[in-house]
């Protein structure tokens, strides 16, 4: 199928695998919802059932490759893989959109947790958003605002007074769930202790903003399946 029989509103998902690029043709907003982690039909996101080494040119991934590549065939199940882990052309107004959602919860989480060491007073949103625009902060629109924060403040300690008020939490997981766990964690804050317990379980201690709690716990929760167990000490 040639690319000008594709319907008009599609975008292009891609994804590297052992030195190759697949890419898929997918509705751009579907894939946006996936990639936020929202349960969507995949025979609804993917434009055409077909897998491309270039889609632009038409060109078709061989069966034996995605097998190599995925372990299966099947379009659908490999674009939601592509979706999910791969690279999603957004168009300009999702761009916009997405990065002006978590522009604004970078701003709250800072404004919630700050304050001016000078005097010990709150940081209002204001004087954040403006300190940001000073700064040039660029926000990542994939990345949670809540891993963005730490490299934030780093930026807008160069113009602005600020000292985040630090918690430490504790937190619990399977093994299995480490990599991904220990990951975000050292997104949101500093890593303080981490040790692998007889049973097989990651404890780890991380000092974040105090007001992450939550947030973190339904992180936490969200990537363990609910097998996690966070603390504030």
């Amino acid at each position: 199928m040639r690319c000008e029989e594709v319907p008009q509103n599609y975008t292009i998902a891609r994804i590297t695998k052992r030195g190759e690029t697949y890419e898929v043709l997918v509705d751009p907003d579907l894939a946006l919802k996936i990639r936020l982690g929202q349960a969507q039909p995949s025979q609804k996101v993917l434009v055409y059932p077909e897998v491309y080494r270039d889609a632009k040119k038409g060109i078709r991934a061989k069966e034996e490759e995605l097998k190599k590549a995925f372990g299966t065939t099947d379009p659908y199940q490999i674009a939601l893989t592509i979706v999910r882990e791969g690279e999603v052309q957004l168009t300009a107004e999702q761009r916009r959109a997405l990065i002006e959602e978590k522009r604004k919860k970078v701003v709250d989480l800072i404004a919630r947790n700050a304050i001016d060491p000078r005097t010990n007073a709150p940081i209002p949103p204001q004087r954040v958003e403006l300190a940001m625009k000073e700064v040039g902060v660029q926000i990542e629109p994939f990345v949670e605002a809540s891993e963005q924060v730490a490299k934030v403040i780093e930026r807008l300690r160069t113009v602005l007074p600020i000292k985040m008020a630090l918690i430490t939490i504790e937190v619990r997981v399977p093994g299995e769930f480490q990599p991904r766990v220990g990951g975000y964690l050292r997104g949101v804050g500093r890593i303080l202790k981490e040790e692998w317990k007889g049973d097989g379980s990651w404890v780890c201690q991380v000092e974040a903003p105090g007001g992450m709690l939550g947030e973190v716990t339904d992180r936490v929760m969200r990537l363990t399946s609910g097998r996690g167990d966070v603390k504030r000490l």
